[in-house]
């Protein structure tokens, strides 16, 4: 049975143009995937220095408090040395 050279014509255009555009669909997905992953990555660096910081601000203030007990401490040590 033949097939209408309308027919044939317009599926070898469809076939040239998908042939055609998949490496251009290719760069593109993968350009993608790589601006998506570069995202996260600098997400998670921000989120990695914010736990940083906030875990040094504590370090800081323990060692201010520690700082600041010495002359509790040495206060308490003589009241005892006096009281015995």
């Amino acid at each position: 049975m033949p097939v209408n050279e309308q027919i044939t014509d317009s599926v070898t255009q469809v076939n040239t143009k998908v042939v055609g555009e998949t490496p251009a669909m290719a760069m593109g997905n993968l350009l993608m995937s790589t601006s998506q992953a570069l995202g996260t990555s600098a997400h998670n660096a921000t989120a990695a220095q914010q736990q940083a910081q906030i875990t040094m601000q504590a370090a800081t203030v323990q060692g201010v408090n520690s700082l600041m007990a010495i002359g509790s401490s040495v206060i308490g040590r003589s009241a005892e040395g006096i009281i015995e």
